[in-house]
């Protein structure tokens, strides 16, 4: 596995078809590994044979019947594009402005729980590749990598928080978000218990990480992860720890003691309102999908909210964000309306923005990039979806997704 400190940026490469591959004289320079990797789909596939079958379901698990991951991708299939023709599309550019920072694409990296055992440090691959390519990164409260080493790798990095309803225990949380630098806090509203995940108990993944038969086979059997993920973590790490949970330092992963998770259930607005007046940076509100909560955050003064089922990953048959999107926009005032969940082609991200989105957040393709070859993977991801992008404006007909609305759209019956 590529470590992140040995990658780097990679060349401008557009997604090219197989049988193209070779007479494309930019691909030649892509590593021999990567030339596959011509969609976001391609990246779990390659991620998903190097990985423990434990690993990889709690990356792309959801939870019981799996309808919450279903309904994400189906909602993006129901758009169709009503695209216009003989304008001039020459100048395309995607530059997107979020808090006063103007940000290269209109895509940034979610929040990701325990990246960096499923990658070798890949919280730190991400948050370079995110600053190489200037888009935003959301580091995970549940992230195994200190809060300020992820800022000192990217101090645009924005921090996710998962909250109890205790407000000493949340102010002290905030004081250390602040005092490391970050101007831009997460707070997740969807979780005041962890969602069903079958899968997990299934494949014998648990938390904290017990090594029973099954799963010592299992990680033999994957020598890349055993060694180029767990291996170089405790060597050149220690164990690792649940580290930004709270102000003070979480269990370790492996340890008997499980990350603390007591009270969320208890958080509320009022827990919300408090935060705004104390947090002086952006305050993102992230996991709603109905209007009334999304209007909720809007008066209390949240910079944005993230619309987000959490990936199908909490609560089953959860209504898909994207059908709520065009209402809560119309409506958001000065707040920035931010959509995850289900996007993994340009085309998604260019059906979000129609319908009034600021901007998009993806997490699981870039995960998997991280474990196929560090932050130069990444950033090979980030590229197709660029190029993706650019291809669609021309298409659809306008130079910038700021231009896009509903009437380039429909929904299908």
């Amino acid at each position: 596995m590529t470590s992140p400190a040995n990658s780097s940026s990679l060349p401008n490469v557009a997604a090219a078809s197989p049988a193209k591959a070779d007479s494309n004289p930019a691909v030649k320079k892509l590593p021999r590994h990567f030339r596959d990797l011509l969609a976001l789909d391609d990246f779990e596939r390659h991620a998903r044979r190097r990985l423990p079958n434990m690993i990889y379901q709690y990356v792309a698990g959801g939870v019981e019947t799996g309808r919450g991951i279903a309904g994400n991708f189906e909602a993006y299939q129901r758009y169709a594009f009503l695209p216009r023709m003989f304008r001039d599309v020459s100048g395309r550019d995607q530059r997107t402005t979020l808090f006063g920072h103007t940000y290269q694409h209109p895509f940034g990296v979610a929040p990701l729980g325990g990246a960096s055992f499923v990658a070798y440090q890949a919280d730190v691959a991400l948050a370079k590749a995110a600053r190489e390519m200037n888009v935003p990164m959301i580091l995970s409260a549940s992230s195994l990598v200190k809060l300020e080493d992820v800022h000192a790798a990217n101090p645009d990095a924005w921090f996710q928080a998962y909250l109890a309803g205790d407000q000493p225990r949340i102010d002290r949380l905030v004081d250390r978000v602040a005092a490391a630098g970050y101007k831009t806090l997460v707070v997740t509203g969807d979780t005041p218990m962890l969602g069903n995940r079958e899968h997990n108990t299934r494949s014998g993944f648990s938390m904290p990480i017990k090594i029973t038969p099954k799963v010592a086979f299992e990680s033999a059997m994957s020598p890349r992860w055993l060694l180029g993920t767990v291996a170089q973590t405790f060597l050149r790490h220690g164990a690792p720890h649940f580290e930004n949970t709270d102000a003070e330092r979480g269990p370790p992963m492996m340890s008997s003691k499980v990350r603390n998770t007591q009270a969320r259930d208890k958080l509320n607005w009022k827990n919300v309102e408090a935060i705004r007046k104390k947090w002086r940076g952006n305050l993102v509100v992230k996991g709603l999908m109905s209007p009334e909560d999304a209007f909720i955050a809007r008066d209390l003064g949240a910079d944005a909210v993230i619309l987000s089922n959490h990936g199908g990953r909490q609560l089953d048959y959860t209504f898909p964000p994207l059908y709520s999107l065009e209402e809560i926009a119309a409506k958001k005032g000065a707040m920035k309306v931010i959509i995850d969940s289900g996007i993994r082609r340009g085309t998604d991200v260019m059906k979000a923005m129609a319908l009034g989105a600021d901007f998009v957040f993806l997490g699981r393709p870039f995960l998997y990039g991280a474990v196929i070859g560090g932050q130069a993977c990444v950033e090979h991801a980030m590229h197709i979806l660029r190029d993706e992008i650019d291809r669609d404006l021309a298409l659809i007909g306008v130079r910038t997704p700021g231009e896009l609305d509903s009437s380039y759209l429909r929904r299908m019956p």
